[in-house]
């Protein structure tokens, strides 16, 4: 399971991570925290889904969002950096996007989610699943996030022995 991969490579490497999610609806940390022992590794994870959210949870200001908005992968990155800032965690994720039936009050067709890692590298993408099915993309957007997650993890290379 590709979670329960994510955690062992960050226990194996005493990392941490801190996720936030909007159209997945919180299925990303949930697949963190079914892994035994996800405390070792797990710091926090919001479901920031409006404005207000991002403000209230993550301290957004104004500022933050000029020349900005929701379901873009500079999005994804600022939050995604934000929240591993805040919770002092080597990895943050996030996903941003529209998981349908329609489409987001950006113009976003239901199916586009954008996704980022910050920590040691900064990775993002962009999906288009072409789907309306707003529990299919739920599900979809929470595999690419972990999956884009693990691959960056498996692209860094091992942490000397303390």
């Amino acid at each position: 399971m590709l979670a329960a991969r994510i955690g062992e490579t960050l226990r194996a490497r005493g990392q941490t991570v801190s996720v936030v999610e909007s159209s997945a609806g919180g299925l990303v940390s949930a697949a963190l925290l079914a892994i035994p022992g996800a405390s070792a590794y797990f710091r926090g994870g919001a479901v920031v889904y409006s404005r207000r959210a991002g403000r209230a949870l993550l301290g957004l200001t104004a500022e933050d969002m000029t020349g900005m908005r929701g379901e873009t992968e500079p999005y994804a990155l600022l939050v995604a950096g934000r929240m591993r800032d805040t919770h002092h965690t080597t990895w943050g994720i996030a996903e941003s996007g529209a998981a349908g039936p329609s489409g987001s009050p950006y113009g976003d067709a239901p199916g586009h989610v954008c996704i980022a890692v910050v920590g040691a590298v900064t990775v993002s993408r962009t999906i288009e699943t072409g789907d309306t099915d707003r529990p299919a993309n739920m599900d979809v957007f929470a595999r690419h996030l972990l999956a884009l997650f693990d691959e960056t993890l498996r692209g860094q290379p091992e942490p000397p022995p303390a």
